[in-house]
């Protein structure tokens, strides 16, 4: 009998140290996720002089897109195309469009349906407009993105938690050409020269006045400087890093 009790005390000892070894991994598990990644990518840490090129394609009367695809094919570089699912239903000449950008070998991500802000809906209305741009988007190309960018880059705590436990990495940029205010060609291009180092994120859209011209200037100085071009997926690391409050990914030791 009293080993029967002693085995009993024994083993409800081991069940609570398990109990509480449990919670401390899981513990350390939550604690560590919050600590690596709290905001989007702006922008890369490497030494190495690369950098990515990405375009927010939005509805527009004069659409670059096709000129934009020119220009890279020209000069051999692939870019990253954030894309809104609602653009590519308004018409079949933007689905061509689409299967255009596959065809050239650019890389596709989400940019969500309707193009709302994301601080001012709900959770289901994300996960939609993330769902039905998937939908599109695979059923003309084959793929779903992987990569989103917030419509207008707005964004919150809550946002960018929706977006990350749905399974996409949050994008942003850090070298902005603001060109969809059209402000003139050599603002734009300082705007985005300026801002360039190893790691650097370009923002670009398809539908403003000096986009083409000032891309082909900016690949053509940066080829010659040394930089190679890549599309954000290739650049970013997808696994073992962290970002800081700054946007900055760096890889963990």
């Amino acid at each position: 009998m009293r080993w029967r009790v002693g085995r009993i005390g024994i083993d409800l000892f081991l069940i609570i140290c398990l109990v509480f070894i449990s919670i401390g991994i899981n513990r350390t598990i939550k604690v560590s996720a919050s600590e690596h990644e709290e905001e989007p990518i702006y922008s890369v840490d490497t030494q190495d002089k690369v950098v990515s090129l990405s375009f927010d394609v939005n509805w527009a009367e004069k659409d670059n897109l096709e000129s934009i695809l020119t220009i890279l094919k020209k000069y051999n570089v692939k870019g990253t195309f954030f894309i809104m699912g609602g653009w590519v239903n308004y018409s079949e000449d933007n689905v061509n469009k689409l299967k255009s950008i596959k065809e050239g070998g650019h890389e596709i991500g989400n940019h969500s349906y309707k193009h709302p802000s994301f601080t001012k809906i709900g959770e289901e209305r994300m996960k939609e407009e993330l769902k039905k741009t998937d939908d599109i988007i695979e059923k003309y190309t084959g793929d779903r993105p992987k990569l989103f960018r917030f419509p207008s880059g707005d964004y919150n705590k809550q946002a960018f938690l929706k977006v990350r436990n749905l399974g996409y990495m949050a994008i942003q940029w850090n070298a902005d050409s603001v060109d969809w205010k059209e402000l003139g060609a050599e603002t734009e291009y300082k705007r985005v020269m300026k801002n360039i180092k190893p790691g650097s994120i370009m923002l670009f859209h398809n539908n403003a006045k000096y986009t083409p011209g000032n891309l082909e200037r900016i690949i053509k100085e940066l080829q010659s400087d040394g930089y190679t071009f890549k599309t954000v997926g290739e650049m970013i690391y997808s696994s073992n890093y962290s970002v800081d409050k700054e946007g900055i990914q760096h890889k963990n030791n």
